[in-house]
């Protein structure tokens, strides 16, 4: 039986309820048969069955002792057929791999929904780790790093001469 979504801001909180389930069919449900998701480590899925495989395999084994909560939504419905939904989330519970200890983590997930007749379902959403910093770089290892430009010094211009407003000195 095919899910009915009332509201597009529903979405994250059915997400969420099929992920504390285990139930990849149900967040499989939630997306048209051509959607797109994008998890947090830039992997694309371009299929509703490949987003199922996907979740199926995570939930079974690196999320199955894990719970979702959702901490903030944000509806922006840009058409009366079309909206995008932000969500705030917390992950608790992932299954540990070549850590000590595994905490919790936040994420931002963007959903991009379509109405037909009286119901939304997801045609794109992408999941981003939210780790504080400004932005990745990634090391001469190949490690992908998340990093602050905060605290890094600005060389003034009086140090190494004057700029005119063509940018030449």
């Amino acid at each position: 039986m095919p899910v009915i979504i009332k509201e597009p801001k529903d979405i994250p909180y059915l997400f969420m309820k099929a992920w504390n389930n285990y139930d990849a069919k149900g967040i499989a449900a939630l997306f048209y048969e051509d959607a797109d998701f994008v998890n947090v480590t830039g992997k694309w899925w371009d299929n509703k069955i490949d987003i199922w495989k996907a979740h199926d395999f995570g939930l079974r084994i690196i999320f199955q002792n894990s719970k979702l909560e959702i901490i903030k939504v944000k509806e922006k419905i840009l058409q009366e057929n079309i909206a995008v939904i932000h969500a705030h989330i917390r992950l608790i519970g992932q299954t540990a791999n070549e850590v000590e200890k595994v905490d919790e983590r936040q994420t931002m997930f963007l959903f991009v929904a379509q109405k037909e007749k009286e119901s939304w379902l997801v045609v794109s959403a992408q999941n981003t780790d939210i780790t504080g910093e400004q932005t990745n770089i990634r090391n001469k290892e190949g490690v992908l790093k998340s990093v602050s430009y905060k605290e890094k010094k600005i060389i003034s211009k009086e140090k190494h001469g004057k700029i005119d407003n063509k940018g030449s000195r």
